[in-house]
């Protein structure tokens, strides 16, 4: 952001992630909140209003406390993005031990990270930011590896399926959220004769609930699976 406040003392923490710098600043009084206040305060003005509504002066004002103190800790918006989607990704945690084949249990994790994204629908637009991945991230990561390890695929592959799951996630995410926002009430199809035809069929029924894991099965097993069924 800019004009945003900066510290002197903390010149050294220039250009280092959010997770490799001090959690304040070594100058002013001590903070009224930390971090995880911060954050919390933050994620909860983002479920409400989306990313839009997060802002240094509007945690500040969520929190009680003057917009220039936050910089004692976050050196900007950026920070509090990152910390924001690292905490979400946190609710992913604990992560079960080996609970059958490598499709099933990743599908486990695509169903538990599709619960996350509509619980904090500002995801799908946090991770799509460069971001600095945190300790929780890299648990999420660990993970998937941990469970993909059976397979001989290199670890470009690997990561390249497990980025490919999450953009599912965020597809579905985002489609639930915008469900019935076309409405073909009132139009006139005379010019389209391929949706004259489509509407003028018999209603067919409505889409499998399992289109989510038959989408995450078949994108893993053709990027993943050697042979197949």
């Amino acid at each position: 952001m800019s004009g945003a406040p900066t510290n002197s003392s903390d010149d050294d923490s220039a250009g280092r992630s959010i997770w490799t710098r001090p959690h304040r600043g070594t100058r002013g009084p001590a903070p009224i909140h930390g971090r995880d206040a911060i954050v919390a305060a933050a994620v909860e003005l983002a479920d409400a209003g989306g990313l839009g509504a997060v802002s240094m002066r509007a945690v500040a004002t969520a929190l009680g406390m003057a917009a220039g103190s936050l910089y004692r800790q976050l050196s900007s918006r950026e920070d509090l993005l990152d910390l924001m989607v690292d905490r979400a990704v946190g609710e992913l945690a604990p992560y079960p031990e080996a609970l059958g084949s490598w499709l099933d249990e990743l599908l486990l994790v695509a169903r538990r990270q599709l619960a996350l994204y509509r619980r904090h629908p500002w995801l799908s637009d946090a991770i799509g930011r460069r971001t600095a991945p945190g300790p929780n991230t890299l648990a999420y990561f660990d993970n998937c590896l941990r469970i993909l390890q059976p397979l001989r695929c290199g670890a470009a592959a690997k990561f390249e399926a497990i980025a490919m799951v999450t953009g599912l996630v965020s597809l579905f995410a985002r489609s639930e959220a915008a469900s019935g926002s076309l409405a073909f009430d009132h139009v006139d199809f005379a010019a389209y004769p391929h949706l004259t035809a489509a509407f003028a069929a018999p209603a067919s029924p409505a889409p499998r609930d399992d289109l989510f894991d038959r989408a995450v099965r078949g994108v893993l097993t053709a990027l993943l699976d050697p042979n197949p069924a």
